[in-house]
Protein backbone atom coordinates (compact mmCIF):
# COMPACT_ATOMS: atom_id res chain seq x y z
CA UNK A 1 0.00 0.00 0.00
CA UNK A 2 1.58 3.56 -0.53
CA UNK A 3 2.60 5.46 2.39
CA UNK A 4 2.36 9.18 3.42
CA UNK A 5 4.50 10.65 5.77
CA UNK A 6 3.03 13.22 7.64
CA UNK A 7 2.15 15.45 10.66
CA UNK A 8 -0.81 15.78 11.78
CA UNK A 9 -0.80 19.60 12.31
CA UNK A 10 0.96 20.16 8.72
CA UNK A 11 -1.45 22.33 6.41
CA UNK A 12 0.63 20.86 3.70
CA UNK A 13 -0.35 17.01 4.60
CA UNK A 14 -3.75 17.58 5.88
CA UNK A 15 -4.34 19.17 2.13
CA UNK A 16 -2.52 15.78 0.76
CA UNK A 17 -4.56 13.50 3.12
CA UNK A 18 -8.11 15.37 1.88
CA UNK A 19 -7.36 15.05 -1.58
CA UNK A 20 -6.78 10.65 -1.01
CA UNK A 21 -9.66 10.97 1.17
CA UNK A 22 -12.10 12.37 -1.86
CA UNK A 23 -10.72 10.24 -4.28
CA UNK A 24 -11.11 6.73 -2.19
CA UNK A 25 -7.71 6.34 -2.51
CA UNK A 26 -5.62 4.15 0.55
CA UNK A 27 -2.88 5.06 1.76
CA UNK A 28 -0.84 3.99 5.16
CA UNK A 29 -0.09 7.64 6.96
CA UNK A 30 2.95 7.77 8.49
CA UNK A 31 3.65 10.67 11.43
CA UNK A 32 7.14 12.31 10.87
CA UNK A 33 8.85 14.59 13.01
CA UNK A 34 10.66 16.80 10.31
CA UNK A 35 13.02 18.54 12.56
CA UNK A 36 14.26 15.16 13.55
CA UNK A 37 15.69 15.06 10.33
CA UNK A 38 16.31 11.25 10.21
CA UNK A 39 18.44 9.56 7.27
CA UNK A 40 15.52 7.56 6.60
CA UNK A 41 13.41 10.26 5.53
CA UNK A 42 16.10 12.37 4.59
CA UNK A 43 16.61 9.67 1.80
CA UNK A 44 13.24 10.12 0.64
CA UNK A 45 13.18 13.77 0.31
CA UNK A 46 16.60 15.48 0.81
CA UNK A 47 14.65 18.96 1.54
CA UNK A 48 12.96 17.07 4.53
CA UNK A 49 10.14 18.87 3.92
CA UNK A 50 6.13 17.21 4.36
CA UNK A 51 4.73 15.76 3.10
CA UNK A 52 6.32 12.89 1.18
CA UNK A 53 4.22 10.07 -0.83
CA UNK A 54 5.86 6.92 -1.58
CA UNK A 55 4.36 4.62 -4.04
CA UNK A 56 3.77 0.49 -4.55
CA UNK A 57 7.08 0.65 -6.58
CA UNK A 58 8.84 2.75 -3.71
CA UNK A 59 8.97 5.93 -5.74
CA UNK A 60 9.08 9.04 -3.69
CA UNK A 61 6.98 12.47 -4.38
CA UNK A 62 7.54 15.14 -2.32
CA UNK A 63 5.61 18.48 -1.57
CA UNK A 64 1.16 19.50 -1.60
CA UNK A 65 1.48 20.72 -5.07
CA UNK A 66 3.53 17.81 -6.90
CA UNK A 67 1.33 15.21 -4.94
CA UNK A 68 -2.18 17.11 -5.93
CA UNK A 69 -0.70 17.21 -9.73
CA UNK A 70 0.41 13.06 -9.66
CA UNK A 71 -2.97 12.44 -7.80
CA UNK A 72 -5.07 14.70 -10.37
CA UNK A 73 -3.51 12.96 -13.41
CA UNK A 74 -3.53 9.05 -11.66
CA UNK A 75 -6.65 9.76 -10.22
CA UNK A 76 -8.82 12.65 -10.91
CA UNK A 77 -9.14 12.40 -13.95
CA UNK A 78 -10.99 9.18 -13.93
CA UNK A 79 -13.78 11.14 -11.51
CA UNK A 80 -15.20 12.98 -13.77
CA UNK A 81 -17.72 15.60 -12.13
CA UNK A 82 -16.10 14.50 -8.81
CA UNK A 83 -12.73 15.45 -9.94
CA UNK A 84 -10.84 18.33 -8.02
CA UNK A 85 -9.33 20.07 -11.26
CA UNK A 86 -11.52 22.17 -13.83
CA UNK A 87 -11.20 21.02 -17.34
CA UNK A 88 -10.79 24.59 -18.09
CA UNK A 89 -7.76 26.03 -18.47
CA UNK A 90 -8.14 29.27 -16.87
CA UNK A 91 -10.36 27.95 -14.43
CA UNK A 92 -7.24 25.40 -13.84
CA UNK A 93 -4.94 28.42 -13.43
CA UNK A 94 -7.00 30.36 -11.09
CA UNK A 95 -7.80 26.60 -8.75
CA UNK A 96 -3.81 26.49 -8.90
CA UNK A 97 -3.38 30.05 -7.87
CA UNK A 98 -5.79 29.74 -4.57
CA UNK A 99 -4.27 26.73 -3.92
CA UNK A 100 -0.48 28.25 -3.46
CA UNK A 101 -1.88 31.45 -1.57
CA UNK A 102 -3.17 29.23 1.08
CA UNK A 103 -0.42 26.73 0.62
CA UNK A 104 2.49 29.40 0.59
CA UNK A 105 1.20 32.41 1.56
CA UNK A 106 -1.03 31.67 4.59
CA UNK A 107 1.49 29.16 5.54
CA UNK A 108 4.38 31.69 5.65
CA UNK A 109 2.45 34.61 6.82
CA UNK A 110 0.64 32.51 9.25
CA UNK A 111 0.08 29.11 9.84
CA UNK A 112 3.63 27.72 10.02
CA UNK A 113 4.82 30.59 12.78
CA UNK A 114 2.01 29.22 14.84
CA UNK A 115 2.15 25.47 14.20
CA UNK A 116 6.33 26.24 15.11
CA UNK A 117 5.58 28.46 18.06
CA UNK A 118 2.69 26.65 19.42
CA UNK A 119 2.81 22.64 18.78
CA UNK A 120 6.32 21.80 17.08
CA UNK A 121 8.80 24.41 19.77
CA UNK A 122 6.56 21.52 22.51
CA UNK A 123 8.33 18.43 21.00
CA UNK A 124 11.49 19.59 19.93
CA UNK A 125 14.75 19.25 22.01
CA UNK A 126 16.64 22.51 22.88
CA UNK A 127 19.53 21.57 20.70
CA UNK A 128 16.12 21.27 17.52
CA UNK A 129 14.95 24.74 18.48
CA UNK A 130 12.90 23.78 20.72
CA UNK A 131 11.69 25.65 24.08
CA UNK A 132 9.40 28.55 24.89
CA UNK A 133 7.61 30.28 22.18
CA UNK A 134 8.27 33.62 20.35
CA UNK A 135 5.77 35.94 21.49
CA UNK A 136 6.85 38.35 18.49
CA UNK A 137 6.51 35.65 15.69
CA UNK A 138 3.11 35.04 17.43
CA UNK A 139 2.22 38.68 17.62
CA UNK A 140 3.35 38.86 14.16
CA UNK A 141 1.28 35.64 12.61
CA UNK A 142 -1.84 36.20 14.75
CA UNK A 143 -1.62 39.95 13.22
CA UNK A 144 -2.05 38.42 9.82
CA UNK A 145 -4.75 36.28 10.23
CA UNK A 146 -7.84 38.91 10.17
CA UNK A 147 -6.20 40.26 6.50
CA UNK A 148 -6.34 36.34 5.25
CA UNK A 149 -10.00 35.62 6.67
CA UNK A 150 -11.24 38.95 5.02
CA UNK A 151 -9.37 37.25 1.81
CA UNK A 152 -11.26 33.81 2.36
CA UNK A 153 -14.81 36.29 3.36
CA UNK A 154 -14.89 37.26 -0.03
CA UNK A 155 -14.18 34.57 -1.81
CA UNK A 156 -16.22 32.21 -0.23
CA UNK A 157 -19.45 35.26 -0.29
CA UNK A 158 -18.83 35.87 -3.91
CA UNK A 159 -18.54 31.90 -5.71
CA UNK A 160 -20.51 29.00 -4.47
CA UNK A 161 -16.88 27.57 -3.57
CA UNK A 162 -13.72 28.91 -3.73
CA UNK A 163 -12.15 28.63 -7.05
CA UNK A 164 -16.11 28.26 -8.94
CA UNK A 165 -18.92 26.67 -9.09
CA UNK A 166 -17.73 23.26 -7.41
CA UNK A 167 -15.86 22.23 -5.08
CA UNK A 168 -11.56 21.59 -6.10
CA UNK A 169 -8.26 21.56 -4.37
CA UNK A 170 -8.19 25.17 -3.81
CA UNK A 171 -11.66 24.29 -0.96
CA UNK A 172 -9.51 21.56 -0.04
CA UNK A 173 -6.14 24.13 0.38
CA UNK A 174 -7.70 26.44 2.02
CA UNK A 175 -9.69 23.89 4.27
CA UNK A 176 -6.71 22.25 5.45
CA UNK A 177 -4.76 25.73 6.44
CA UNK A 178 -8.33 27.11 8.71
CA UNK A 179 -8.30 23.42 10.20
CA UNK A 180 -5.13 23.73 11.81
CA UNK A 181 -5.47 27.48 12.65
CA UNK A 182 -8.97 26.35 14.17
CA UNK A 183 -7.59 23.53 16.27
CA UNK A 184 -5.21 26.11 17.82
CA UNK A 185 -8.27 28.49 18.46
CA UNK A 186 -7.01 31.17 16.88
CA UNK A 187 -9.75 31.95 14.96
CA UNK A 188 -12.74 34.06 15.74
CA UNK A 189 -15.16 32.92 14.01
CA UNK A 190 -17.89 35.39 15.50
CA UNK A 191 -16.66 38.12 12.70
CA UNK A 192 -16.65 35.87 9.90
CA UNK A 193 -19.99 34.80 8.91
CA UNK A 194 -19.47 34.04 5.31
CA UNK A 195 -16.29 31.99 5.69
CA UNK A 196 -17.97 30.08 8.49
CA UNK A 197 -20.29 28.91 6.79
CA UNK A 198 -17.79 27.68 3.97
CA UNK A 199 -16.01 25.93 6.72
CA UNK A 200 -19.19 24.62 8.21
CA UNK A 201 -19.78 22.64 4.59
CA UNK A 202 -16.03 21.77 4.40
CA UNK A 203 -16.28 19.89 7.96
CA UNK A 204 -19.22 17.87 7.18
CA UNK A 205 -17.92 15.75 4.38
CA UNK A 206 -16.58 12.44 4.85
CA UNK A 207 -13.39 13.63 4.16
CA UNK A 208 -12.60 15.44 7.02
CA UNK A 209 -13.67 13.10 9.72
CA UNK A 210 -10.10 11.70 10.52
CA UNK A 211 -8.90 15.47 11.17
CA UNK A 212 -11.46 16.15 13.33
CA UNK A 213 -11.00 12.80 15.44
CA UNK A 214 -6.81 13.26 15.71
CA UNK A 215 -5.37 14.64 18.85
CA UNK A 216 -2.33 15.85 18.92
CA UNK A 217 -0.04 15.19 22.13
CA UNK A 218 -0.33 17.71 24.58
CA UNK A 219 -2.33 20.30 22.83
CA UNK A 220 -6.05 20.09 23.51
CA UNK A 221 -8.19 21.80 20.37
CA UNK A 222 -10.60 24.74 20.77
CA UNK A 223 -13.84 23.04 22.56
CA UNK A 224 -16.20 23.60 18.85
CA UNK A 225 -13.11 21.61 16.72
CA UNK A 226 -14.75 18.54 15.66
CA UNK A 227 -18.65 20.10 15.97
CA UNK A 228 -20.08 20.00 13.14
CA UNK A 229 -22.80 22.91 13.94
CA UNK A 230 -20.72 25.27 16.01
Amino acid sequence: MPTLFHHPMSSSSRFVRLILAEYGFPAEFVEEQPWERRREFLALNPAGTLPVYVDDSMRALCGPNILMEFLDETHGVLKRDRRLLAEDPFQRAEIRRLTDWFLTKMEQDVTRPLVRERVYKLQMTAAQGGGAPDSKALRTARANIKQHMKYLSWLAGSRPWLAGDRLTYADLAAAASISVLDYLGEIDWTEIPVAKDWYQRLKSRPSFRPLLAERVRGITPVSHYADLDF
